[in-house]
């Protein structure tokens, strides 16, 4: 009887473990059953957008933390897909910064070609995971939302890609209770205009505070003040937005700070990051890990060292993205296939220390990009995913993140990067990122050139 593989999730990570095995399929191999779950109505997981915060129309936690006018933080560059490029994909080359619709065409487009939807179940939540060691089978219990019904399946391996960007982690100061205007968490965060005309206080001093303080001005926030723990990010901010030391509370609408300044805020934005929380997963398969470079207990950073028949996907603080994804997802599919084998739980667990003692190390977001390099390049040492050069893009990592400290508003306008998979330039986008209000693909894709 041929095994049965249950993968949870159809974003990202969930999609590239799909076209991992439509690839061995397509190249001779005898593959799997494959069930991917999907408690979404359609693929994309997090590059989903949706208007809704709360809960969902089944009454669980909406997944999705998208929001409008995202554009990627990063060139594009650095997460494309070595089987399916961007010049393939769209026919031409388009700039290194694209919005998020183009970037969702682009993840489907590949899905698409897969012919993996047939593998997803949508409006299907994992209720329930656990493992018979008797059997060494999964059982897994899933919930089909349009009708409430329940099941219970069984399957030899489980990939959990479900990310870990859904669960917010929401802190608590002083006078959170009295607050008149609205605290919401980035989670929440959906649209920038929502805040034209106020001032907003921004909690945090990482991407999502960074990014989404430059939204809510660009759109018209009047002003935006960023809060942080420990260092301020230390951009050469536009006019209206500035950065002071921790929240220490509020009275009324009145925000007060460590260096014992104040001001008036309208609303408050928790940029504080999210938990990984695997609530469908009993205690002894459950991950518990800090947003880090290489989580504890993931040998490779995918596989369960308790019970490698178990295996995560994404679940590292991610530089790379896509391109993580993909290497991961082809080792855990050659594992599956007996490709590859894995050392016992002992010299598992000494490799894991290792990594993990490297990561002690990093001390700036160029240690950080190099270590997350070298974790891709180890498990694509012995994997056939496509050939691309991963040293071109630590060089474009770096670029970039001297970009931002040139111009944190400008560095989306920067063109020159090259494809690591075509070597094709990108083009300079016909309008100014600060001055691009449309974000959509149309508007992104449309021909034209600066100036016009």
């Amino acid at each position: 009887m041929a095994s049965r593989v249950a993968v949870i999730g159809a974003g990202p990570s969930g999609l590239a473990q799909l076209r991992a095995f439509a690839e061995a399929g397509r190249n001779g191999a005898e593959i799997p059953e494959l069930v991917c779950f999907e408690k979404q109505s359609d693929w994309g997981g997090l590059w989903n957008y949706t208007w809704r915060t709360g809960v969902d129309a089944a009454g669980d936690p909406v997944h999705g933390s998208m929001y409008r006018h995202l554009w990627s933080n990063g060139p594009k560059e650095c997460l494309e897909f070595a089987d399916y490029t961007f010049d393939e994909h769209f026919g031409k080359p388009i700039p290194s910064y694209p919005p998020r619709e183009v970037l969702y065409d682009y993840i489907i487009g590949r899905a698409k070609q897969s012919d993996i939807r047939q593998c997803i179940q949508f409006d299907t939540a994992v209720r329930w995971v656990s493992h018979d060691a008797g059997r060494n089978t999964f059982s897994v219990t899933v919930e089909a939302l349009n009708t409430g019904e329940t099941r219970t399946e069984e399957f030899d391996y489980v990939i959990v890609a479900s990310g870990h960007f859904s669960s917010p982690n929401v802190p608590d100061f002083p006078g959170f209770e009295q607050f008149p205007g609205r605290i919401l968490h980035s989670h929440d965060f959906r649209d920038s205009r929502e805040f034209a005309g106020q001032h907003l206080l921004v909690v945090g001093s990482s991407y999502s505070a960074e990014d989404l303080a430059l939204q809510a001005r660009k759109y018209g926030a009047e002003s935006v003040t960023i809060t942080y723990r420990t260092a301020p990010m230390g951009f050469d901010w536009p006019e209206g937005i500035t950065e002071v030391p921790l929240l220490t509370g509020v009275e009324g609408d009145t925000a007060h700070f460590a260096d014992g300044s104040s001001r008036q805020v309208d609303a408050i934005l928790l940029c504080t990051g999210y938990r990984h929380h695997f609530p469908f997963l009993e205690d002894g398969l459950r991950l518990r890990t800090k947003n880090i470079l290489y989580p504890d207990n993931l040998y490779k950073g995918v596989f369960w060292v308790h019970n490698p028949k178990l295996m995560y996907l994404g679940m590292q603080d991610q530089y790379y993205t896509f391109t993580l994804f993909d290497a991961e997802a082809w080792y855990a599919r050659d594992y599956v296939l007996g490709r590859v084998t894995l050392p016992s739980a002992e010299e598992m667990r000494r490799d894991i220390a290792g990594w993990r003692a490297r990561e002690e190390t990093v001390a700036s977001s160029v240690d950080a990009v190099d270590f997350q390099a070298e974790h891709i390049q180890d498990l694509l040492a012995d994997v056939d995913y496509p050939k691309f050069d991963l040293d071109l893009t630590r060089e474009h990592f770096r670029t970039w993140l001297d970009h931002k400290k040139q111009t944190i508003t400008g560095y989306r306008d920067f063109s020159g990067f090259t494809s690591p998979c075509t070597g094709t330039e990108a083009p300079e986008h016909h309008t100014p990122w600060w001055e691009a209000l449309d974000d959509s693909a149309a508007a992104f894709l449309a021909t034209g050139t600066r100036g016009e």
